[in-house]
């Protein structure tokens, strides 16, 4: 249900530029006499109407304007809604703000945008709209500050051709309860037509913007909540909507077993309906399930599909591979995602939708998860901008396809044009080129490269007799080594054989393949002269491209942290209590799945690194730490990676490289010609 309600519509822009005009001085103190209870009901209603998300600004004062709204018209400001008397609504009777909400017309005669939902707000009850007056005037703080005016191109700028549109369109009487529907359905359509305003976003609009239905009655009905494209996303049918519990989760929440909420939805997820009562929610689920289903979105599943393995062409098909490298980590190589953290891809809505606007708004721009007190952290995805429209569409028709997702493919044409729309904007800095792992099938030895690649993504899978733990290659070497100070493999075979101050003499890239199996995989050497090394090999030669011996790589290894920083063990611990132990687990085991599969790695015990691993340094975690862990935590490519502080960072790898793991019995050759590392574990 990504986007469910635009910033054009969804919010409610209750008294959009409304003039701060004079009412009479008993109207100004009655207002005062209201008793708490009215005041809570009134709370409630601006609740279920959503006025915070339009009338609170980006870091602004509750209430008080300000926020931008675009339209293909023009841009629009929303107004002050405090009760200060000069700049906001201090000064106007009830009549006058009853008028604003079912009419659309400020007490001044001046008509309202209908980007305020008046049409759906007209069916707001008596006892609702005084209550909502009550809490607005008496329980928000004033806030002097003024409204700025609309900037609308011509002819929109001429507000009396309003009237004729309201006329036209605008049915300004109380919804009425259907004798012949159950209460709980009524109650569900009075919130959804009414201060839910769904249909502002939902339904099909018509030649003059108007809503094609206000209700799902009458001859007009069938297209009440049948899905609409409103400011690039694609807000999808209601009608008919998943099961009652799913729906309810999701409106709760954000999530559910199908789908994560996207763009706008999200903030109304987070200010409005997580506090809907469950009656209410219960209500708005059963009366969208009650409603035939549309004609302009796939139906949504009643029954979550079951994970299914890795699709046969992942490795080989450029969709994939791109897949493999940008989606995977995230949303697996079965599409199930991670609960909690990153939805499924099998059956979600927008994945599915046969209109891909929201997926391509998503996959250009970026995602982040509502905030609810379910789930009070929240998870970012970044735009993926910075691919190319012929590698967006590539993996957008590979996870429109694949799952039991049967949607049509996506064009490069269709992602140039949002792009252009978008404009999205990258501020990475970096010099680092992002090797693409499709681009592996262009390669001469193609079945080699890839079959390394693989060895490096899978390497606990495909050669279960040499990892002694549950760790893979890319644990430590991100996105099969293909991030920018994730370890990358960029140009590594160029400096080998080198001087390896460990070993104390010169080895070869072989060697250094199987120090990382004994160390950092507890395990055992693979022969040099293998296919399986000489794969692994080919993969690092690959990615070698044009490097040179002495060359400098940008974003090579982990970066560096400095050493005089001293870390606070006990700050440590609660710095993995609240990153990190979410994916790695409380007791450092790990995320896994019902079936026991690892979903992300353990970070001590006999199933991780040993002490002769670079990670078990405090201050060589730490550089890693800082700048590729959490994952998810804001819009970094590739992996919303890293978000620490240099301290956070030192504090917290010092606590979990010291919790107990292997030993490594050759302990003892390392460093023979002097220059241990002052943190290394023995």
């Amino acid at each position: 249900m990504a986007s469910v309600l635009s910033r054009l519509a969804l919010c409610a822009t209750t008294l959009l530029l409304i003039p701060a005009l004079h009412a009479s001085e008993p109207d100004m103190a009655a207002a005062q006499t209201t008793d708490k209870s009215l005041l809570e009901r009134g709370r409630y209603v601006a609740q279920l109407g959503d006025c915070i998300a339009c009338h609170t600004a980006p870091q602004g004062p509750l209430m008080a304007g300000g926020l931008q709204l675009k339209t293909p018209m023009g841009t629009i400001y929303s107004s002050n809604i405090t009760p200060d008397p000069e700049t906001g609504i201090g000064r106007y009777s009830f009549e006058q703000f009853d008028k604003a909400m079912r009419e659309g017309v400020s007490a001044d005669g001046t008509h309202l945008y209908p980007a305020m939902p008046y049409p759906s707000y007209a069916k707001i009850s008596e006892e609702d709209m005084q209550a909502l007056y009550a809490y607005l005037m008496q329980a928000v703080e004033p806030i002097s500050q003024s409204n700025q005016a609309a900037d609308m191109s011509w002819p929109f700028n001429m507000r009396w051709g309003l009237a004729f549109w309201n006329w036209a369109f605008v049915d300004d009487q109380p919804f009425e309860p259907d004798p012949d529907r159950d209460p709980l359905i009524n109650r569900g359509a009075y919130l959804v037509q009414g201060l839910g305003h769904c249909g502002a976003c939902h339904t099909p609009r018509g030649i003059a913007f108007q809503e094609k239905a206000m209700s799902d009655t009458g001859s007009s009905g069938k297209h009440f909540l049948a899905g609409e494209t409103v400011e690039h996303w694609r807000a999808l049918s209601l009608r008919n909507l998943w099961t009652v519990p799913d729906t309810v989760q999701l409106l709760k929440t954000g999530q559910n077993r199908f789908a994560t909420v996207s763009g706008n939805m999200a903030d109304v997820i987070h200010h409005s309906t997580q506090h809907f009562s469950d009656a209410d929610l219960t209500a708005i689920a059963s009366y969208l399930k009650s409603l035939p289903p549309g004609e302009n979105d796939l139906p949504m599943p009643a029954v979550a599909l079951t994970p299914t393995a890795p699709p046969a062409d992942l490795f080989s098909s450029r969709g994939g591979l791109g897949y493999t490298q940008f989606c995977s980590d995230c949303h697996r190589t079965d599409g199930a995602g991670v609960p909690g953290m990153f939805p499924p891809l099998a059956g979600n809505p927008s994945i599915a939708s046969r209109d891909p606007t929201s997926l391509l708004h998503i996959t250009l721009t970026g995602w982040e998860t509502a905030q609810t007190a379910t789930h009070s952290r929240t998870y970012t995805m970044p735009g993926f901008a910075r691919l190319s429209d012929r590698e967006i569409a590539e993996i957008l028709s590979f996870v429109r396809s694949r799952w039991g997702n049967d949607s049509s493919a996506v064009t490069p044409e269709q992602v140039k044009k949002l792009r252009a729309q978008l404009n999205p904007q990258t501020t990475d800095s970096t010099a680092f080129e992002t090797p693409r792992l499709a681009d592996l099938l262009a390669a001469a030895n193609a079945d080699q490269v890839i079959r390394g690649m693989r060895l490096h993504l899978q390497t606990k899978e495909l050669l279960p007799d040499n990892v002694g733990n549950a760790l893979n290659c890319t644990s430590c070497h991100l996105n099969a080594g293909t991030v920018a100070d994730g370890s990358p493999f960029v140009g590594v075979s160029a400096f080998f054989p080198g001087y390896a101050p460990r070993a104390g003499k010169v080895i070869t890239l072989e060697e250094r393949i199987n120090g990382c199996f004994r160390r950092s995989m507890n395990g055992k050497p693979i022969a040099p002269q293998s296919a399986d090394m000489q794969a692994m090999v080919a993969y690092f030669e690959w990615m070698k491209n044009n490097t040179q011996p002495g060359d400098k790589v940008a974003g090579r290894g982990v970066g560096k942290i400095d050493p005089a920083i001293k870390p606070d063990l006990d700050n440590g611990q609660q710095v993995y209590v609240k990153q990190c132990a979410v994916c790695h687990g409380a007791d450092g085991q790990g995320l896994a799945r019902a079936d026991g599969s690892l979903v992300f790695p353990p970070l001590w015990g006999e199933q991780s690194f040993n002490i002769g691993a670079g990670m078990a340094r405090t201050y060589t975690a730490a550089a890693f730490v800082k700048r590729n862990m959490p994952i998810g935590f804001h819009e970094r490519f590739p992996l919303g990676q890293g978000g620490l502080s240099d301290q956070e960072a030192v504090d917290v790898a010092a606590w979990f490289s010291q919790q107990p793991r292997p030993d490594f019995p050759d302990k003892v050759k390392d460093w023979p010609n002097g220059g241990k590392p002052v943190d290394a574990r023995y």
